[in-house]
């Protein structure tokens, strides 16, 4: 797409950061009060929100840019995004899933103007390549500008079993010249064979959780699935800044379901034939638990051993893995392979990158055991 096209279709597009959940495969690190959006995970300086808004400036202005998170984290954001303007800072009284987040903010936006086109981006993901990923969602925007509900998906460099896949079907040279494909399914994370073959086969994408479509075509395709919560949201949104507004939402925000967007929208919208995916070349991490964040700092460093935190004190002798120091401990390794070491002044966590998504099932116990006071 020619650069002056692009700013063209760019300029139809409202960015949403919908800035929610825990973490929980990075805890003890991530916590309920500081979630891995509010960290620096990438020893940048900055944190995955305050990076995810400095992409989206090359977009979007601070008018056009909106974020929702929760009542908790409110002051946070704000701290770490100065530019955000009162209007375009959402909160939930509790967290409700992707669903009612990006909900919420599309049936804000279809007031504001009845043809406004959504792009939804996570607060917790590392993009590099900006030029790339401005034009894979110019793509996607253009699409959306046709009405079709867009993704972005990216090429999968290993099998992971951490992802979902999105599965492509015929190019739309209609739409765009390249890199634009019909999607035809998708499918949750799969095993290491299963995804060992998606690899082989070349036509399945990882899903990075990027919806970009008009505001009006995302509430209906959600109500297909769920019209009482799309309701409910459009009901709130009417009230929001006037003096029934508060009343609104503490009588409706309770009452809405849990329920992913992938379930509300796309995977209906893909079996519908409403779905497109971008096939973007930037890289990509959602950082989901310590391996990722291990690998994505010894990438490229000449060192197998990750080291996070200000003034992390980390003495090594033939090891590997990552260490995150959040105490004025030293931590010294010796002949370890691939560990994940995370201190922190009330939690030490030892584990093997091969087990760091299981880190989750020692959160899900302590929520039960009485250890609600650590996460």
């Amino acid at each position: 797409m020619p650069e002056a096209n692009r700013e063209h279709i760019l300029e139809r597009l409202t960015c949403v950061i919908p800035a929610g959940g825990v973490g929980s495969r990075l805890w003890p690190l991530s916590r309920a009060k500081a979630p891995k959006f509010l960290l620096d995970l990438t020893g940048s300086g900055d944190s995955l929100l305050r990076a995810t808004w400095d992409r989206l400036a090359a977009i979007a202005p601070p008018e056009r840019v909106l974020v929702v998170t929760g009542n908790a984290h409110r002051d946070s954001v704000v701290e770490q995004l100065p530019e955000l303007l009162p209007e375009n800072l959402v909160t939930e009284s509790e967290p409700k899933d992707s669903s009612a987040a990006i909900g919420l903010a599309a049936a804000l936006l279809e007031l504001r103007d009845p043809d406004a086109i959504l792009g939804s981006f996570a607060a917790d993901h590392v993009i590099r390549g900006d030029v790339l990923f401005q034009r894979a969602v110019a793509t996607a925007t253009r699409a959306a500008d046709q009405g079709y509900i867009a993704t972005i998906g990216i090429h999968p460099s290993h099998p992971a079993t951490g992802f979902g896949y999105i599965a492509c079907g015929e190019a739309r040279g209609d739409i765009a010249p390249f890199d634009l494909y019909d999607v035809t399914e998708f499918v949750e994370k799969p095993d290491a064979d299963v995804a060992q073959g998606y690899l082989a086969d070349g036509g399945y994408l990882w899903n990075a959780g990027m919806f970009i479509a008009r505001a009006r075509v995302l509430l209906d395709q959600m109500a297909q699935a769920e019209p009482e919560m799309v309701a409910a949201l459009r009901e709130i949104a009417a009230a929001w800044g006037t003096d029934r507004g508060a009343e609104v939402r503490e009588r409706l925000w309770p009452t809405l379901p849990k329920i992913a967007i992938d379930y509300t929208v796309a995977e209906p919208a893909a079996a519908a034939g409403n779905m497109v995916c971008v096939a973007a070349h930037f890289d990509w991490d959602d950082v989901g638990d310590f391996a990722s964040v291990a690998n994505l700092l010894t990438r490229g460093r000449g060192s197998d051993l990750a080291v996070l935190g200000d003034g992390a004190q980390v003495l090594s002798d033939a090891s590997s893995g990552i260490v995150v120091s959040d105490s004025d401990r030293l931590v010294a390794l010796v002949g370890m392979e691939d560990v994940v070491v995370v201190d922190t002044p009330d939690v030490l966590l030892v584990t093997s990158k091969a087990r760091a998504q299981d880190v989750k099932n020692l959160v899900s116990r302590m929520r039960g055991s009485g250890g609600r006071h650590l996460l």
